[in-house]
């Protein structure tokens, strides 16, 4: 058995809201060892590649699951997504199929949810700015975010594209009561930002440690493959450096290259996002303290975010039913 949602569907019941609800309940889950999560797999391709993502999450119940999910940087050229993404949830004890999702518009979701919550505990309680470098989807569900987590009111976004920046500035001065200006520089858009945000596919630093003020939290989002850098690697000798999973972070984290280059080390990592939501590592412990939170993305956040959209589908009657292989019970 196995209930299909496309992303249509999936759309009519996914908002911020129930993201970052899945999102601290999966990162408290990790923090209290209740996740048992191999690192991703990569299929390099020739355009672009894809990522194999599995893992099990116990919350109210457990839940087993895989994620396919491609990132192909030259797809909007072609009218297509950068990312795009299929979910599968399972019952770990009978293996059966619970769930056959898209899972596009989820990883979205709860990406953008794990910088907004990485802001809540890291993130000054007043912080009201934002410099955003990059200007896809990612610049839009991270702010998304930010904006239910603190009283954000002026942001300023970088893109190399600068049309980009200004349709997004459009968007989001007709979505939010915001402030929103476009720079010509990163470093326009980063200086004296309260929350400075990265979500491009860069391999060289775009963000340099001179233009980070005291009290800043950056979440580093861009970074998920080896080889990719966004930071400057000397803002990581004066900074708090938090990531959401060690193993991950050291093959495919904004740290990746720092790491493979001797530049930062795997015992300056300050700790886990998981362990900071549990309570078992402080968060921000000052108001003049630098903090980084290196999100590369884990499967428990699809696993909690596809099992709320699945519960809230199946309450307003969305997706379909089928039966893969007959004569199986219902589950």
């Amino acid at each position: 058995m196995s209930w299909i949602l496309t992303g249509t569907e999936v759309l009519q019941v996914l908002d911020m809201d129930l993201a970052l609800t899945a999102a601290e309940a999966a990162f408290r889950a990790y923090g209290e060892g209740r996740v048992n999560m191999p690192p991703k797999s990569y299929l390099t391709l020739a355009k672009g590649d894809f990522r194999a993502m599995y893992g099990t999450l116990t919350l109210e119940r457990e839940i087993c699951g895989l994620k396919w999910v491609n990132v192909h940087p030259a797809n909007p050229q072609r009218g297509l997504p950068t990312v795009m993404a299929k979910i599968v949830l399972n019952d770990p004890e009978t293996a059966l199929e619970l769930a056959d999702m898209d899972g596009t518009y989820i990883t979205n979701y709860r990406t953008g949810a794990a910088g907004g919550l990485a802001a809540r505990y890291l993130a000054r309680p007043e912080a009201s700015s934002v410099g955003v470098i990059g200007a896809g989807v990612q610049a839009r569900m991270q702010l998304a975010a930010l904006c239910k987590v603190r009283d954000i009111r002026q942001v300023t976004i970088y893109n190399r594209t600068v049309g980009r920046a200004q349709a997004l500035r459009e968007e989001l001065a007709s979505r939010y009561d915001l402030q929103v200006a476009v720079a010509e520089q990163p470093q326009e858009a980063v200086a004296g930002k309260d929350i400075v945000v990265t979500t491009t596919a860069s391999t060289t630093p775009i963000i340099q440690a001179a233009w980070i003020s005291p009290g800043t939290h950056i979440n580093a989002i861009g970074a998920d493959a080896a080889g990719k850098q966004e930071l400057d690697p000397a803002i990581f000798a004066n900074a708090k450096v938090i990531v959401d999973d060690l193993a991950q972070a050291q093959h495919s984290g904004e740290i990746n290259v720092s790491l493979s280059q001797g530049v930062f080390r795997i015992d300056q990592i300050h700790a886990c996002l998981g362990e900071v939501v549990a309570g078992r590592k402080p968060g921000r412990e000052h108001p003049e303290e630098i903090t980084i939170f290196d999100s590369t993305g884990l499967i428990i956040q699809d696993l909690a975010l596809g099992l709320a959209v699945l519960q809230a589908a199946q309450e307003r009657g969305l997706g379909e039913y089928k039966e893969f292989i007959p004569g199986l019970p219902p589950k």
